[in-house]
């Protein structure tokens, strides 16, 4: 069911997360989330498990995380019980450090395709799957310039509707909800494709018409 994107995000603009998730829910129930366990990922995994246990969590595994973030992957799976769908890229770590060069820098010329291989090319096959749904993600506006002027609810790619129930949330919210409610969490995360944090990797600039 395709929901009136700029009514659900008028609608919704400046309330509380838990209330977009249900007004988000409420237009369209059949919904994903994405996750990248990084430092406080598990708190948009709480509360939408809270409403939705069974909601499907994408996780796009490059292979080359840190083992902080896998150890936190596993608790978190547990804990949360979450229904996890893990896409994983067609080359393997293996094979990027023997015969391709391992993790390029920023500046080198094959890091365009390193980051469409380990990060977009999975990300648009699990989004294909899930053509027509809502798309929940916790991006928040203080952590890159292209969030800060993100709607509540936009336009994602293969006629997905993203929304964004933690838009307005500052770090210090997001500690204080894991204090809250005692989740796990982990601050060694790093993500070779952005290499920077306050960089973007690509997901959340797909243009619309894939």
């Amino acid at each position: 069911m395709a929901i009136d994107i700029k009514q659900l995000d008028s609608l919704v603009a400046g309330k509380a997360p838990q209330e977009i998730i249900q007004q988000a829910l409420e237009a369209n129930d059949n919904a994903f989330i994405t996750t990248n366990f990084g430092p406080y990922s598990s708190v948009l995994l709480h509360m939408l498990t809270q409403v939705k246990p069974d909601i499907p969590v994408v996780w796009i595994d490059s292979g080359l995380n840190k083992p902080e973030t896998y150890e936190f992957a596993e608790t978190t799976i547990e804990e949360l019980d979450l229904n996890i769908k893990i896409y994983t890229p067609r080359i393997t770590a293996a094979r990027l450090e023997a015969v391709m060069g391992g993790i390029p820098g920023l500046n080198e010329s094959r890091h365009e395709d390193f980051t469409e291989q380990f990060k977009l090319e999975p990300f648009k096959r699990a989004m294909k799957e899930h053509q027509g749904s809502t798309w929940f993600s916790a991006v928040r506006r203080e952590q890159t310039k292209v969030r800060a002027s993100m709607d509540y609810v936009s336009a994602g790619p293969f006629g997905l509707s993203k929304v964004a129930p933690l838009l307005d949330w500052t770090q210090d919210d997001m500690e204080q909800y894991i204090d809250a409610f005692d989740l796990p969490n982990e601050t060694e995360y790093f993500d070779p494709t952005k290499a920077q944090a306050h960089r973007e990797c690509g997901l959340h600039t797909l243009a619309v018409e894939h």
